[in-house]
């Protein structure tokens, strides 16, 4: 019978993770991931009335394009947020 194994706590996730970030032999090999051909998001109309309104505001003929370039733009901040965090719990982890 096995034995239960405690879960990790986020933290000690990313202490363990940052540390070995320049250890190429801790890492597996890559995992290739395909595109699917699309993915639908269901929105509220309200919410979808208010992405046109804005599209239009800014001079874009499809919605769609709009919407993408806008996620992109907030999954990059969200991303750059996410990378100083981890610096941020390094630096102070060191010290």
């Amino acid at each position: 019978m096995k034995a239960k194994r405690k879960g990790m706590s986020e933290e000690e996730i990313d202490r363990i993770v940052i540390s070995q970030t320049d250890n190429e032999t801790a890492w597996e090999k890559p995992v290739k991931v395909r595109r699917t051909k699309s993915t639908s998001v269901l929105i509220p109309a309200a919410l979808a009335a208010q992405a046109a309104f804005f599209a239009r505001l800014h001079r874009e003929a499809n919605l769609s394009i709009w919407l993408k370039r806008i996620i992109q733009e907030r999954l990059d901040i969200e991303e750059a947020a996410l990378t100083g965090s981890k610096k941020d719990l390094l630096t102070n982890n060191s010290r």
